[in-house]
């Protein structure tokens, strides 16, 4: 996905930028919806970090907002000048925002299930001591 042939621009081609209708306002929110998501990842990850336990997870999504962010700076850029390097820079940064979300999902997953596990065997075991209790 190298070349990107479906959308008929010569590589490294330098041109005015060509008005893209409905699918450039479209485009335009994305991008501002991008720099808006990236921003408070970064804040979240900071406010986060203010603990040290959290700075486990804020560090990360620091990583992961500054790499949205700079995805939306590519993807302004292949708007304004239709430069297809801009674009393949675009989606390999976003795509690194993805996967931190995505390593990020799984570890808070495997998390829960660690804190539900232990809370089932905490309320067994005081259950059990309730009933050695009662048995006096």
């Amino acid at each position: 996905m190298e070349n990107f042939n479906g959308i008929q621009i010569d590589e490294g081609e330098m041109s005015s930028p060509k008005p893209l209708g409905a699918f450039g306002f479209i485009f335009s929110k994305m991008v501002s919806d991008m720099k808006f998501v990236g921003l408070f990842t970064i804040i979240y990850g900071a406010l986060s970090c203010l603990s040290i336990i959290g700075a486990v997870i804020g560090i990360p999504l620091i990583i992961a907002g500054l790499r949205l962010r700079e995805a939306a700076e590519e993807y302004t850029i292949f708007q304004s000048i239709s430069d297809n390097n801009a674009l393949k820079r675009a989606f390999e940064k976003q795509q690194k925002y993805f996967n931190i979300l995505k390593i990020l999902i799984i570890v808070g997953l495997a998390l829960l299930v660690l804190y539900i596990i232990f809370f089932i065997m905490f309320g067994l075991f005081a259950f059990s001591s309730i009933s050695d209790y009662n048995a006096y």
